[in-house]
């Protein structure tokens, strides 16, 4: 039996783990429970106990609390980042079918000992691992302790041996110990002057703190006299370390032989793993336990397990290698209207590729392997046809990038029907990463495994076997099987659509813009390069001038001395390693003190963090001459695009830094201008729209300036008389209620009072009652459904609403206040992407779609056609929706990217 002291070792997580660097997308800390999981997996690994169980403290008073008051006294409180994962790392435990236990007055030690001794006398063997000592007590011929000494691995078994061995005593001699020793962390007094070594000395002596309280005259020196004087205190700590062995069952809430672990629900693993963002973890605890838990198997062969507790199969494919000349015959006998699965091996990056391997797998079981470099002319022509036809439906795992390889190759792809990761995105929109693998244990119940294990059947047929050749195949299996499996998820879900009319047909039109890129002025971004390295230096010489000696201003460790030791400015947020120096801390300080060196710091950091971006835009552009970025449809819970490789999103837009940047990216040979277009303040319209209030609809049909329109109406001002600050304050107001904004982020963004943030915000609710309404029913309904829907259909999950853990609801309600206006904001630009990319192709225009930057789109106009673009343009983004507050389409052109800002 494995016994686990669950607040013990999910607190040494919390410190061993920065929690600045384990935390989901949405914000929440996760270092604790992250460490706690790895290490509950690596002992399960290493131990195999048949029955588990988890003891937790509680918040209120125990009875050691009321036999002594001051106990566990002067503990700090755990942080609020640790407090709000253990209720984490209970959905963790409930997942893996392990039962979590606490009982009220009481500790966990205490129904840990009272758990290990009641197995004992069953016969049974029990592990402990906890990060007290306290349980050393529990040590016996069948109890060993697992001592979790520091960080999340470094533990150290105690048997009665290894007892003696460490401290020199018995394990009935320890508790006798530990009360002469005493412990701050419980408040628990120490006798002044005596230490381990005089502790140890004298139970070994006396053998009991009973026969030395007996003979406590016989301790000579100033150590007998502390003894003496302090007995009362020893005996009191004895009391309280003691542990009970004897709790009734229903305070502890179960008996040894109710701990055997339950099977699993895999799904509820995979749900929780995703929310937790635990992609590696999971991976590692399906590859550690295949069959679940070792305590579960037995209940499963019993014939309780669901079937989700079934251990996976294998895909099973009759696996063909096709020759020269043979790729005909294998289309014309297997190829039919029935979907295909179809895998590519090879290299894709930056609109750019080659396929090393196709595979395709055939509805009736059968697979085939074609290696590219071997194809005929007739072999590459039946493929040519086969991969452009509609009529031959095909189903592919992430698309994009085998669609650039074909294009490489000369080959086009139509008739795409699924592509299972976007599929998986749109079902599961939290997750981070759509594997193929995992996705096909999490919806079908198999695995992908190595071709070259027992577990995958094949029937080889042909020649040229090679285990990389059915692999491949195997991953075509998969992706058909799968496919069949997210369509009826995603019919479930209400998100058909979405894949077939705005996701699936968007693939090909990013990939044509991959492949297209824009050009880049190099030598503008090598002159810009210096120019900011100069600056960088210009900077550091000015933090050196004030602080009066050079250090490293890239330090956090050289920092902080300087801040906090030498010039004494208030110390910011602790961790791990100190004092926060992050940008934030950076200007509050600034802020506070006004100290000069911290606007250096800033500059410093953002001129470094810019020249480094401009350097990648250099090396990311190619031999001809243009930049090809990378567009991501599965980042985003929103729905949102981004871009990577180089992060073009990234570039500042209101700053003239922002603005030379811009300037590198140029018109193209044989191309007569820029055009860009974005949607203006296309967030507020959609509010506007889904809150249906009429005061902020007229602010918009008002004619004046939008932001200028609702601060008349909050300050009682005419439009002409609004200030630039009454401005300020309203747009961050209204551009701060779409995405979710509270009052104290309100204040923390505009540097004033949460009281006068809160006034603000019920100010803008009494003019615009309509928005409040829309914003507090968005959360309720939300609370109901288990999720948000954009205009569009498109669904955010968000199983904490209902949470106990207050901010773990509150980031969740922060979620869904934001995710229907900014995820149906990208949407209608993918819809206009859509739309437009098909305009250009029926009106036979050259101009050509370039970039997608959140709600801006940039085009190259041939010559010639700027009139006809613009139009077409203006006419496809303005028809993307309908919103009872039209869509506004702003227009700018010139030779760059910065002279087309409008």
């Amino acid at each position: 039996m494995l016994l686990l002291d669950g607040h013990s070792l999910a607190y040494r997580a919390f410190f061993a783990l920065p929690v600045e660097n384990f935390a989901t997308t949405t914000g929440q800390p996760t270092n604790a429970v992250y460490g706690f999981t790895a290490m509950l997996i690596n002992v399960l690994r290493d131990e195999k106990p048949t029955r588990i169980a988890v003891a937790f403290d509680r918040s209120e008073p125990t009875f050691r609390h009321e036999q002594y008051v001051e106990y566990k006294a002067g503990r700090t409180k755990a942080p609020d980042e640790f407090r709000s994962q253990v209720s984490l790392i209970f959905e963790v435990l409930d997942a893996l079918g392990i039962r979590h236990l606490s009982a009220p007055g009481y500790e966990a030690d205490d129904i840990i000992a009272t758990l290990a001794t009641q197995a004992e006398a069953d016969g049974e063997n029990v592990l402990i691992v906890t990060g007290d000592r306290d349980t050393f007590q529990l040590v016996s011929d069948k109890t060993t302790v697992l001592y979790n000494s520091r960080g999340v691995s470094d533990m150290k078994r105690y048997d009665p041996a290894g007892l003696l061995e460490k401290y020199g005593l018995t394990p009935a001699q320890y508790p006798d110990f530990a009360a002469l020793r005493g412990d701050p962390s419980d408040n628990l007094p120490s006798i002044p002057g005596v230490g381990e070594k005089t502790a140890t000395k004298w139970i070994v002596e006396f053998g009991s703190l009973e026969d030395l309280v007996n003979r406590v005259d016989e301790v000579k020196g100033k150590a007998g006299d502390a003894l003496r004087e302090h007995l009362g205190n020893v005996l009191r700590n004895r009391q309280l370390t003691t542990l009970l062995r004897d709790l009734p069952a229903d305070v502890v809430g179960a008996a040894p032989q109710d701990l055997t672990p339950e099977p699993w629900d895999r799904e509820k693993i995979h749900q929780l793993f995703d929310t937790l963002q635990f992609r590696v973890l999971r991976d590692r605890l399906y590859q550690t336990f295949p069959d679940g838990l070792p305590g579960a198997v037995r209940t499963a062969a019993a014939g309780t397990a669901s079937p989700a507790a079934a251990k996976p199969t294998a895909f099973e494919v009759d696996a063909s290698v096709l020759g020269p000349e043979e790729v005909p015959g294998w289309l014309a006998e297997h190829a039919s209207s029935e979907r295909m699965g179809l895998a590519l091996d090879g290299q894709w990056l930056g609109g750019m590729g080659r396929v090393t391997g196709i595979a395709i797998a055939a509805p009736d079981g059968t697979g085939a392997y074609l290696d590219p470099a071997a194809l005929t002319p007739d072999d590459e022509r039946a493929l040519g046809e086969w991969l452009a036809s509609e009529a031959h439906p095909k189903a592919l795992h992430d698309a994009k990038g085998p669609i650039h390889a074909l294009a490489s190759h000369g080959y086009v792809l139509h008739g795409l029907t699924s592509d299972t990761a976007l599929a998986a995105y749109l079902a599961l929109p939290g997750q981070r990463t759509f594997d193929l693998a995992d996705l096909a244990l999490r919806y079908l119940g198999k695995e992908l495994a190595d071709p070259a294990g027992d577990n995958v059947q094949l029937t080889l047929d042909g020649s040229g076997e090679e285990e990389a050749a059915f692999a491949l195949v195997l991953r075509a299996r998969a992706t058909l099987d799968l496919a069949a499996a997210l369509d009826a998820d995603l019919e479930r879900r209400g998100a058909t659509r979405l894949l077939n009319e705005i996701e699936l047909p968007l693939v090909t039109v990013l990939a044509e813009m991959e492949r297209t890129g824009i050009a880049a002025d190099t030598d503008h971004f090598a002159e810009m390069s210096a120019t900011l390295y100069g600056e960088v230096k210009a900077a550091e010489q000015a933090a050196y001038s004030i602080v009066g000696h050079e250090f490293n201003l890239g330090s956090p460790k050289q920092l902080q001395e300087v801040l906090f030791t030498e010039l004494g400015l208030p110390k910011t947020k602790k961790i791990k390693t100190g004092y926060t120096t992050d940008s934030e801390a950076l200007a509050n300080l600034l802020a506070s003190t006004g100290n000069p060196v911290l606007e250096h710091l800033m500059h410093h950091r953002d001129v470094s963090k810019l020249k480094s971006f401009v350097d990648i835009l250099t090396l990311a552009t190619g031999d001809d001459g243009r930049i090809h970025t990378t567009f991501n449809q599965m980042i985003a819970a929103t729905g949102r695009l981004s871009s990577t490789d180089p992060n073009l999103q990234n570039i500042p837009i209101r700053t003239e830094t922002g603005r030379r940047i811009r300037e590198g990216f140029i018109v193209g040979p044989g191309y007569e201008t820029l055009l860009t277009a974005d949607y203006s303040q296309i967030e507020l319209r959609i509010m506007a729209d889904l809150s249906g209030d009429e005061a902020l609809m007229a602010a918009f049909e008002s004619g004046h300036d939008f932001h200028a329109a609702t601060a008349s109406r909050v300050f009682g001002v005419d439009p002409h008389e609004v200030s630039p600050e009454q401005r300020a304050k309203i747009k961050a107001m209204n551009y701060g209620l779409a995405y979710g904004l509270s009052a104290f982020g309100l204040s923390n963004q505009l540097r004033i009072s949460v009281e006068e943030a809160r006034g603000l915000m019920d100010d803008y609710f009494k003019e615009f009652g309509g928005v409040r309404d829309y914003l507090q029913s968005i959360v309720a309904q939300a609370r109901l459904d288990g999720y948000t829907s954009t205009i569009m259909g498109r669904r955010r999950y968000l199983p904490d609403l209902t949470s106990d853990n207050r901010q773990r609801r509150e980031m969740a309600e922060r979620m869904a206040l934001n995710a229907p206006i900014q995820g149906s904001a990208a949407d209608v630009i993918k819809v206009a992407m859509l739309r437009v990319s098909a305009a250009l192709k029926s009106s036979g225009l050259k101009s050509r779609m370039l970039l997608q930057v959140h709600d801006e789109l940039i085009f190259e106009a041939a010559p010639g056609e700027l009139d006809a673009l613009t139009s077409l343009v203006k006419t496809e983004m303005g028809g993307a929706t309908s919103l009872r507050v039209p869509l506004e389409v702003s227009i700018g052109t010139g030779r760059s990217w910065a002279e087309a800002a409008h």
